[in-house]
């Protein structure tokens, strides 16, 4: 008997949620409004190839999370590419490089064990972050103690795709434009993968994350993933 694929579309928070969205074999769209998935959507405009999310060394969360690993996976994609990883981390404020050292640790272990060249470390500053670097054809990792440890939870419990989605003004994008786009990229990668959507606020402390969930999963509504073919 074949298998008939329903096509399911969840919200769910935190880093708990995405690993148990990620256990259900869903695909995972990580939403940190302020400021992970709008750094992300910024460099994807900007021409970087994929954009990975890690933990930072010392956040203490329910779940599994590997930042080494999410460093190393990064590296061997940018060997596969022939480029460099660039990091984005907090804290935001430009002058405070070091601090923001002090929590990349594990993922710059893993990038440098991968055999890759870290190319510069920013900050995690959402639109304004293509400002500090060129991201065209580079690996990008941001190591957030949200929206990067639900992106970092996801990856290791086995979800077939992570990905992020904003509904923040980008440079190239209005609020709403950048939903849809998040909606569309939600979409076609379920439809890869013949798996449902999970769409995850960050923080469940954070109304902008909350509502942006609401919108986006509105979206792909709109775009017709539940109806019945």
């Amino acid at each position: 008997m074949v298998k008939l694929w329903v096509k399911t579309l969840q919200t769910t928070y935190n880093a708990s949620g995405a690993a148990a969205a990620a256990r259900q074999g869903n695909v995972v769209m990580i939403v940190d409004v302020i400021d992970m998935s709008t750094t992300s959507e910024a460099v994807l405009e900007a021409g970087a190839i994929t954009v990975l999310g890690a933990s930072p060394d010392n956040n203490t969360v329910p779940v599994t999370v590997n930042p080494e690993k999410i460093g190393y996976f990064a590296g061997k994609k940018a060997l596969k590419h022939d480029t460099t990883v660039i990091v984005a981390a907090e804290p935001r404020l430009i002058q405070n490089e070091k601090d923001r050292l002090k929590e990349i640790q594990q993922v710059l272990k893993g990038i440098e064990r991968a055999g890759a060249e870290l190319e510069e470390v920013v900050p995690n500053i959402g639109r304004e972050v293509v400002e500090l670097a060129d991201f065209a054809n580079k690996i990008v990792v941001v190591v957030s103690p949200s929206g990067g440890t639900a992106y970092d939870a996801a990856y290791n419990y086995g979800a077939p795709e992570v990905i992020t989605g904003t509904i923040a003004r980008t440079n190239n994008m209005n609020g709403s434009f950048a939903a849809r786009v998040a909606a569309e990229r939600a979409i076609e990668k379920a439809l890869k993968f013949k798996r449902g959507i999970t769409v995850v606020a960050a923080s469940s402390n954070s109304m902008e994350d909350v509502q942006a969930c609401q919108y986006i999963c509105q979206e792909i509504i709109n775009n017709g993933f539940l109806k019945m073919n």
